[in-house]
């Protein structure tokens, strides 16, 4: 099962640890969860306090070679050594990694303008694949490599979904800061508890879906499409989502099916 963690489930303290204990729980019932972390807000945060204001084009961060360094310094330094700490206070099973190791995330740059952005390119399992059978939990940081070994900063969502592609995970989860897909948002009632990939496409098309979740829901889409058996959208600021998701009949999130 491969968890994406994010927004205020990783920033609140409390959250954090319901979120470190629920993971180490269901190592113990026999799941195999991969946690994939991305860090927006401590990467802008880490920028200012150097001197750099941030700079964006259409959502993306113009990522310098400057600003490349201060990504993996505050997701692989800072981030990743935190959410791992944090779960191996429950039980020490969680190991840190980058895409940058053992060539775990492959990128070519997305758009010279952007920088040392990056698209995934391919996806080398193999180091995730034997920390499972060690019985690990490994906690990667989405910062990827070319063919040079240059580091970018890539979208941690699309990595989350390309992960769950490589392992042909059974799961494919976001936590985020909203309840699930809404088919009209802000309309509370329109939160979709089930859809299958013919409406996640049609949300796409007609413009349903906002910026923030158009990662989200293409990474579904392509994940399912390559072998990923379920993907789920929750609200990561409840307490337990991912217990309550995958052991009650309601659920508490979107379930998105073939």
């Amino acid at each position: 099962m491969v968890v994406k963690y994010g927004g205020h489930a990783m920033d609140e303290a409390s959250l954090a640890d319901l979120f470190a204990t629920d993971v180490v729980l269901m190592r113990l019932v026999g799941m195999n969860p991969v946690v994939v972390h991305g860090g927006g807000p401590h990467i802008t945060d880490l920028m200012r306090r150097l001197g750099k204001e941030p700079a964006f084009v259409d959502g993306r961060r113009v990522t310098d070679a400057e600003t490349v360094d201060i990504v993996r310094m505050a997701l692989s330094g800072k981030v990743n050594r935190e959410v791992t700490a944090s779960i191996n206070r429950h039980g020490s099973y969680a190991v840190g990694l980058s895409g940058e190791d053992a060539g775990l995330i492959q990128v070519s740059q997305r758009d010279p303008a952007l920088g040392y952005v990056g698209d995934v390119k391919s996806i080398d399992p193999t180091i995730v694949q034997r920390m499972l059978r060690e019985e690990l939990i490994p906690v990667i940081a989405t910062v990827g490599v070319d063919e040079t070994g240059q580091a970018y900063n890539v979208n941690a969502d699309t990595v989350a979904g390309a992960i769950a592609e490589s392992l042909r995970a059974e799961k494919l989860v976001y936590l985020t800061d909203v309840a699930g897909i809404y088919r009209s948002w802000p309309d509370e009632s329109s939160l979709v508890a089930r859809i299958d990939i013919a409406g996640l496409e049609e949300l796409l098309v007609t413009g349903a879906v906002s910026e923030g979740m158009i990662p989200k829901v293409e990474s579904c889409i392509s994940a399912l499409l390559n072998g990923v058996a379920r993907a789920h959208v929750l609200d990561g600021r409840i307490p337990h989502a991912l217990l309550l998701e995958f052991f009650t009949r309601e659920g508490v999130g979107t379930m998105v099916q073939p």
